[in-house]
């Protein structure tokens, strides 16, 4: 078992798993990473990250749909998420209510911004301007 930090990066988009796990692998963060929604769900309650980015919209359960079950999942309950959003959409207050989403970032996005705040939630997990 790793001291690194875990982050998983879920996302439908192979090329922004790509670019998020070697931007986050050279900082030094372990990186697991799941296709959609629903392997999400299953990679972070078998593997128990630090840490979630995720997009939005996937396939067979959205990004929010994910954070919202893991919310209600008493092992993952904890778990800090950067939600991953398509420029202009906004997530309602009550649905980020029934989740752990501290932070929603706009695609397109800089690696180095989403490594920034990783580190923010890994450091501060309670770092939240979600609003």
């Amino acid at each position: 078992m790793s001291d690194r930090p875990r982050v998983l990066v879920v996302d439908d988009e192979a090329h922004i798993v790509h670019v998020v796990t070697l931007k986050l692998q050279n900082a030094g963060f372990e990186v697991i990473t799941a296709s959609d929604g629903e392997e999400g769900l299953a990679v972070a309650t078998d593997q128990l990250p630090n840490l979630i980015v995720t997009d939005y919209q996937m396939p067979f359960v959205s990004g929010l749909e994910m954070c919202t079950r893991l919310r209600q999942q008493e092992q993952t309950s904890h778990i800090p998420v950067l939600m991953l959003t398509a420029r202009g959409f906004s997530i309602p207050t009550q649905d980020l209510a029934q989740t752990n989403i501290r932070q929603v970032l706009s695609k397109p996005f800089s690696p180095r911004d989403i490594l920034a705040r990783v580190q923010e939630l890994i450091d501060r997990p309670e770092a939240a301007d979600a609003a």
